[in-house]
């Protein structure tokens, strides 16, 4: 349990943040990636980390990098 909470922790996103400033619906962008809206809402929620190809094509469709919207640092 400790790993997944530091995963998560580490793994903060801004997804609902970077789709509103974008004007996009969750429905709207689950379209734009080809997924159910409902994988847009576990993202957001954090019940489920994206793959490393979903992290991608999120920030491209949201105008953003993978660092950005995942609060990445080096």
């Amino acid at each position: 349990k400790c790993q997944v909470f530091f995963k998560r922790f580490l793994m903060k996103n801004k997804i609902s943040l970077f789709r509103q400033r974008e004007g996009l619906t969750q429905p709207q962008l689950a379209e734009k990636l080809n997924v159910s809206y409902t994988q847009i809402q576990a993202w957001e929620h954090e019940r489920r980390t994206p793959t490393t190809e979903y992290a991608i094509r999120l920030a491209r469709a949201l105008n953003t990098t993978v660092e950005e919207l995942f609060d990445i640092d080096d």
